[in-house]
């Protein structure tokens, strides 16, 4: 199977879902626990929830295989993110409820881990920074949407309840400040969804990475929590009257984002 699904658009806009695949290989099936093979920790349903990307001619790179093979939003060389604070690995060996995800004596090992980073995180990544060099070229700018969700209660990561939408720009430094302020206020004027910035989620490793607005390139990253689009509990069952809000909501920014110009 691809590594990734890519739909080129014609705006400055790059959406990416790195963590919405449920693909699992089958040796590496082999490998996983019941809790790996459930795959528990997809970013569910963004596929349906950002139902206007075709609308607004945004180029989508989206991973298919799931986040239990490799995490493309992690450094290759399994660096921390978050000092200080809990995180999953690269190649995650526990779920984010503390679960075990691969049977006893099955972890993978460094070499494994390499190969993974060979096969499926080295292709992502060249793409996405190919991408974006070339909408930067075409317009002299590009802007990075990265999309990810989450449940609204993740005790091993949060103390209590996340906020509904956590934008994240690493502190500022991956994005036009104006642009994130606006993206900011649109959310919080329609009243819907608590909103935070730069507070527990500040970008991950594709926001830190790529965002560089020196160079023209201004990268974002939206966790929203899944309460506000599907049932948080197995078998992740899409809501579709409550995602209408929240996919009403993704639009307004998205247009924001994608007719914005420094």
């Amino acid at each position: 199977m691809e590594v990734f699904r890519l739909k080129n658009g014609a705006s400055p806009l790059v959406v990416s879902i790195p963590h919405s695949g449920t693909y699992l290989p089958e040796p590496i099936v082999a490998q996983l626990s019941d809790a790996g093979k459930a795959i528990a920790d997809t970013d569910w349903h963004l596929n349906e929830v950002y139902d206007c990307l075709d609308d607004l001619d945004v180029t989508v790179i989206a991973a298919t295989h799931s986040r239990y093979v490799i995490d493309l939003n992690r450094p290759a060389d399994g660096s921390p993110l978050y000092a200080g604070h809990r995180e999953t690995a690269l190649c995650p060996l526990g779920s984010f409820a503390g679960e075990p995800l691969y049977r006893p004596g099955c972890e993978p090992t460094v070499e494994t881990i390499n190969e993974r980073i060979r096969q499926y995180w080295q292709p992502y990544h060249d793409q996405l920074a190919a991408t974006l060099e070339s909408l930067r070229a075409r317009h002299g700018f590009a802007v990075l949407w990265d999309a990810h969700s989450i449940r609204s209660r993740v005790p091993m990561f949060f103390d209590g309840v996340l906020p509904d939408l956590n934008f994240g720009t690493n502190q500022s430094r991956s994005c036009d400040y104006a642009l994130a302020k606006q993206l900011v206020a649109e959310a919080e004027r329609s009243g819907r969804y608590s909103v935070v910035s730069d507070q527990r989620f500040k970008g991950g490793y594709i926001t830190r990475t790529y965002g560089n607005p020196a160079r023209g390139i201004h990268a974002i990253q939206l966790e929203m929590v899944q309460k506000n689009y599907m049932e948080e509990l197995p078998p992740w069952r899409l809501l579709p009257g409550t995602a209408a809000g929240l996919s009403e909501q993704l639009r307004e920014l998205l247009s924001l984002a994608a007719g914005w110009h420094p």
